[in-house]
């Protein structure tokens, strides 16, 4: 079975890795019955995003290398899909397998159903049920042209079954960046960064920004900008500075308001480095999906600048509280962390390390369906 594995920007990497390791465990354990072609689309184009994350998951080179680059939305899915149609048809795969919700994503699964191959969603079934936002109407629409739909809860399952998806193409199966991270964290503790930074355990917080409804919108960004500045005052911050961030901040007229002596700015770091920080800090500011994840699974207080949910299942049973863009009561909050005053979460059913596993058990096993 030739599977197509599509990555394009880095928390594909973060998913496609343990499918890859698990591909090799398959084959020598049981027969060769995948033959893997890794594509990356480079949709994230800039070294710092892309590169030094496949240094740190030990990801091969990609077989194919897009080069897409930046452009608008519709520019920069259009340009994947012709891409991705060639290799396609040069490659002729039994499934193509995407994950997550960017701009890959959607552009590479249209272009595989239109050539009437099957099709995997890793990932499938979150919402956020607002439009305005791109990753939604890529996920939405990704899930319903897909084969196989594979979950991390009951509640992505759910949302699925309401929209009218047939139960025969889901399949709950934990979440893959739990795999990730459950097999790289031995390495990570070993990281430097804290030493680097000058930083001790727990006596710092971690922020992490990069969507655009914060980061492009001066009103929402000054908010939170001068939440940081108020919480600095009480712990030191953390905050490596995503490239959209950075332009933005400097567009946009506020580089005065994040420039304070508690709040320590780096460039973009690797899984790895990212990592440990995550594990040794008090609590974690952040708008990442990946990092509301890991902070559940890690037990690290997490508060998340945006207005609605994605992934339910860490607020329900996790670490993680909504807070949209509120400086107010992202400050009330941070304060109460501080004071001992945290939630204590708990990991989901299934997030144990072995979803790649359970993934490839069901694609050896069924056939697709449309």
């Amino acid at each position: 079975m030739k599977v197509i594995l599509i990555c394009g920007a880095r928390p594909n990497f973060v998913k496609v890795s343990p499918v890859l390791r698990a591909i090799r465990r398959f084959n020598q354990e049981q027969s060769n019955l995948f033959q893997p072609v890794l594509v990356h689309t480079g949709q994230h184009y800039d070294y710092e995003m892309s590169q030094l994350f496949f240094n740190d998951l030990e990801l091969p080179q990609p077989d194919i290398y897009l080069g897409i680059g930046s452009g608008s939305h519709a520019e920069q899915t259009g340009k994947i899909m012709i891409a991705v149609e060639k290799v396609l048809l040069e490659q002729k795969p039994d499934l193509v397998t995407v994950v997550g919700d960017v701009n890959s994503t959607l552009a590479a699964a249209l272009a595989a159903v239109k050539l009437h191959i099957p099709l995997a969603h890793i990932e499938a079934g979150l919402r956020s049920y607002r439009l305005a936002m791109a990753e939604e109407v890529n996920r939405r629409l990704t899930d319903h042209i897909s084969h196989y739909l594979f979950t991390t809860s009951r509640y992505d399952d759910e949302n699925l079954r309401r929209e009218g998806i047939a139960k025969s193409r889901i399949f709950r199966v934990g979440n893959i960046m739990v795999d990730s991270l459950l097999f790289y964290k031995p390495r990570a503790e070993e990281s430097s960064i804290l030493s680097r930074l000058k930083l001790k355990e727990k006596c710092y917080a971690l922020v992490t920004l990069h969507r655009p409804e914060n980061v492009d919108n001066r009103q929402r960004l000054s908010q939170i900008g001068r939440a940081l500045r108020r919480i600095a005052s009480e712990v030191p911050l953390v905050f490596p500075v995503h490239p959209r961030t950075r332009n933005s901040i400097i567009s946009l007229g506020l580089a005065d308001l994040f420039e304070h002596d508690a709040i320590k700015r780096t460039a973009p770091l690797g899984y790895l480095d990212l990592l440990n920080l995550e594990m040794n800090s008090r609590f974690v500011i952040t708008d990442s999906g990946g990092i509301q994840v890991e902070t559940t699974v890690l037990g690290i207080p997490c508060l998340t600048v945006l207005d609605s949910p994605v992934w339910t299942i860490t607020h329900r049973q996790g670490t993680n509280i909504l807070v949209g863009s509120d400086g107010v009561r992202l400050v009330q909050l941070a304060f109460r962390i501080l004071d001992g005053r945290s939630r204590k979460g708990k990991c989901p059913e299934l997030w144990d390390g072995r979803t790649a596993e359970r993934i490839l058990g069901a694609l050896s096993k069924k056939p697709a369906s449309d």
